[in-house]
């Protein structure tokens, strides 16, 4: 550490400030440069300046992690030839990791030379140690990817939100009765939409003959609804339960139902093309990572995918409760003298599209009677009275991710206990 060159970027959209330290603090050069190939080019030739003259066994680059704009240096440095030479490592921090650090320098204020200083000083004084250098950018397309289908899934439930507020304007009767008494297995699937475009009220419904709404069911399902009399039958009870409004009131309501229909089934076709693209994507990764995931029962090939490209090489995390805190899916305690609170916070500063993607596969183990979850989730489910759901899936999706760690620190797929057990015996 002594004999090498520290270096802190401060990042930001037009310019990067670059400040050199050696590990007895002095500064070489505290410069702001653009943001750009050419601006990074510069660069390099201010360190080659520094290398002829002291002739440092390594160089360290440490700058904080703001998405897009910190992304394109930490590749241009972490590949670049010359600097390869000196076993160049570059760092992407966390904002609060750098925060609590910059704390520890008094009556410091907030400036650009001044923050690529701190940073430089967290490298020189051996915090770099834990964390796991940049490797390049042969995640960021798969990456890309996963979280897009995440942002359109956040939209969608977003919508699929919004439009029941005017459903129930329109459709009280339906929305107010429960998920197992609904005429349609998919509020928002192609039978129900057409019924909410075709009939603009209540009345329509009720006056519409049962031979007809049969007809309507079959055209639109394309003959795959049974049980049609019970559905009409619970159809007319829901509309007949709905409250009526002023005729003039139907039209713009509907108008705007058909617009959130429309939105809705846009963003459900645009998650099958990014289902698509996202399996052919993560075939060219890691192969090897994707399909020990994949031997785990109900982590399908997507969810595999978004798990994949958030966690990169498991290496990085030395234990799986380091990986629990990246994840999100790790409760601070709160414990005085004999007091131990039953009510934990969970981390906030950690990865959220990594914890979306291992609750929504732990939810597909559970739906899929993977034994390893869904006992666990069955057992954390009767624990309690409130929020039993919520507090069984996340507790569960802890579970699951100690089970991933194991797998891909070990390099090897998930055997069944039965399979073990028929094994022996035989």
């Amino acid at each position: 550490m002594q004999n090498c060159l520290f270096i802190g970027v401060d990042v930001a959209l037009k310019g990067n400030q670059f400040c050199a330290m050696n590990f007895d603090q002095h500064i070489y050069f505290n410069l702001k440069f653009p943001n750009n190939p050419e601006g990074n080019e510069m660069v390099i030739n201010k360190i080659k300046d520094i290398e002829d003259k002291f002739f440092f066994e390594k160089v360290i680059i440490v700058m904080e992690s703001t998405g897009m704009y910190s992304f394109h240096p930490a590749c241009f440095f972490s590949s670049n030839e010359y600097l390869n030479n000196y076993h160049t490592e570059v760092y992407q921090i966390n904002a609060c990791d750098f925060d609590k650090y910059k704390k520890s320098f008094h009556d410091l204020e907030k400036e650009d030379d001044i923050d690529a200083y701190v940073l430089a000083d967290f490298a020189r004084v051996g915090r770099t140690k834990s964390l796991y250098p940049f490797k390049g950018s042969q995640y960021i397309a798969l990456q890309r990817l996963t979280r897009q289908r995440y942002h359109i899934c956040k939209e969608l439930i977003r919508e699929k939100t919004y439009i029941l507020t005017n459903l129930y304007l329109s459709f009280s009767g339906l929305i107010s009765l429960n998920k197992n008494e609904m005429p349609f297995s998919d509020l928002f699937g192609a039978t129900s939409s057409a019924f909410l475009e075709e009939f603009e009220s209540p009345s329509q419904i009720i006056e519409s003959s049962v031979e007809e709404l049969i007809n309507f069911i079959s055209e639109k399902s394309k003959n795959h609804s049974s049980n049609l009399d019970n559905k009409i039958t619970t159809l007319n009870k829901a509309m007949h339960a709905s409250y009526r409004l002023d005729q003039t009131a139907y039209e713009p309501i509907n108008i705007a139902i058909a617009c959130s229909l429309n939105t809705i089934k846009f963003y459900q076709q645009q998650l099958k093309n990014i289902d698509k693209t996202i399996l052919s994507t993560a075939l060219g990764l890691d192969s090897n990572t994707y399909n020990i995931l994949l031997s785990i029962r109900g982590i399908g090939k997507v969810y595999a995918a978004g798990i994949m490209a958030e966690i990169g090489n498991i290496e990085r995390f030395s234990h799986n409760s380091k990986l629990a805190k990246y994840s999100g899916l790790y409760w601070k305690r709160n414990q005085s003298g004999e007091f131990d609170s039953q009510d934990k916070k969970s981390s906030k500063k950690s990865n959220k599209y990594l914890r979306y993607y291992l609750v929504e596969a732990t939810a597909s183990c559970v739906r899929q009677n993977f034994p390893f979850i869904k006992d666990f989730y069955n057992l954390k489910y009767n624990e309690v009275t409130k929020h039993q759901h919520k507090r069984a899936l996340v507790l569960s999706a802890r579970k699951l991710e100690r089970l991933i760690f194991g797998l891909l620190r070990k390099n090897q797929y998930y055997i069944p206990i039965d399979s073990v057990q028929n094994s022996k015996n035989n």
